[in-house]
């Protein structure tokens, strides 16, 4: 597995955030995060969701793996484990299957999530759909009403601007692999319902 330091996700925040000559305070205005959580993140002090780097990407107007991306665009990404870019938390972590493919519509990566944890801790919505296999472990996973066991081999697809969520609420290690439509200019909404 490549380079599994937090730091990883929060330099590439930073700089696109600068290079857009963006202000924290208006980024955190853009995505509905504190200025110090999104400072925290940038410096590695803090574990990004899931929803938390929606929420950033959607405010930058650019895709969660454009904060992975360490190469120029290319046409063809070949990745071996020892090559993916990936952030760990201690509750889970992310690995990026694939970025820097010029007009890339897909944003494919592992997660992995520990023992009784949540990923997010709220629904959220994006736009786009959203794409789920399960490789290992167990757990569940909230669409709208609906919720589903996923155990290894079950797949879940569904209309992103759905309220979703999930968690581990199993004694093992849960790995899922997660293909998201990218789309910007659609803000993600956190519902404060809970499922």
């Amino acid at each position: 597995m490549g380079n599994s330091d937090p730091s990883d996700v929060g330099p590439g925040i930073r700089t696109i955030r600068e290079e857009l000559g963006l202000s924290l305070r208006e980024v955190s205005a853009r995505a509905g995060l504190s200025v110090n959580a999104i400072s925290r993140i940038e410096r590695g002090d803090n574990s990004p969701t899931v929803a938390s780097l929606h929420l950033i990407a959607e405010a930058l107007g650019v895709s969660i793996t454009e904060f992975f991306v360490k190469q120029a665009e290319q046409t063809v990404i070949y990745l071996q484990p020892a090559d993916r870019s990936a952030s760990e938390y201690a509750t889970m972590q992310i690995e990026s299957l694939g970025s820097g493919l010029r007009n890339q519509q897909l944003e494919p990566f592992m997660i992995t999530v520990q023992p009784g944890h949540a990923v997010d801790t709220k629904p959220i919505t994006h736009a786009g759909q959203e794409f789920v296999y399960c490789l290992e472990g167990n757990l569940c996973y909230r669409v709208g009403d609906q919720a589903f066991k996923l155990a290894p081999g079950c797949s879940l697809l569904f209309d992103a601007g759905q309220p979703h969520y999930f968690w581990n609420n199993s004694s093992e290690v849960a790995r899922l692999i997660f293909v998201f439509q990218a789309a910007s200019g659609h803000p993600m909404k956190r519902h404060t319902s809970t499922p």
